[in-house]
């Protein structure tokens, strides 16, 4: 059996983040501090490592299946798509110091997954709208209110 670029990337990955997983236990514990150092780190490069397995296993599982001629370059519609995308993360760039951290990532949240696939429908809407802002939500109550990260406050919002 043979892996393609995935599959060698996955392999990379793995070893990196299972390296690094081993050198966290060097890390020193602080006794007076629940989580550590070492805490951070090591959930960052598990995650590493589970999505590394899953790319291997994607390469396999695609080399296993039937052989389909692969297209001469990237279809229009995928041009357009990258164009966009590049368009909506530029637009959260600029837009974040005007409406702020929480109001610029519903904005972004919800304009991605519009740009990767069109609801079609009011349930598909209200579903987009939702994760937009539980994203927002529970990344700001995660970094502001639990790691203490000041997160960017607009101009023109103040929050």
């Amino acid at each position: 059996m043979r892996l393609g670029r995935d599959g060698i990337s996955g392999l990379i990955l793995l070893g990196l983040s299972l390296t690094l997983l081993g050198a966290s236990i060097d890390l020193p514990r602080l006794p007076m501090v629940p989580l550590g150092p070492e805490f951070y780190p090591r959930i960052v490069l598990s995650v590493l490592a589970v999505g590394s397995i899953v790319l291997i296993v994607q390469d396999i599982v695609r080399a296993r299946a039937a052989a389909v001629p692969a297209a001469a370059g990237m279809a229009p519609r995928a041009r357009v798509l990258v164009a966009a995308v590049f368009a909506i993360v530029g637009g959260y760039v600029f837009l974040m110091p005007l409406l702020g951290f929480r109001v610029a990532t519903v904005l972004f949240v919800g304009g991605l997954q519009a740009a990767l696939e069109w609801p079609r429908g009011l349930r598909q809407w209200i579903v987009l709208a939702a994760f937009a802002l539980a994203t927002s939500a529970v990344t700001y109550v995660a970094f502001e209110r639990y790691l203490l990260v000041l997160l960017p406050r607009g101009q023109w919002t103040g929050f």
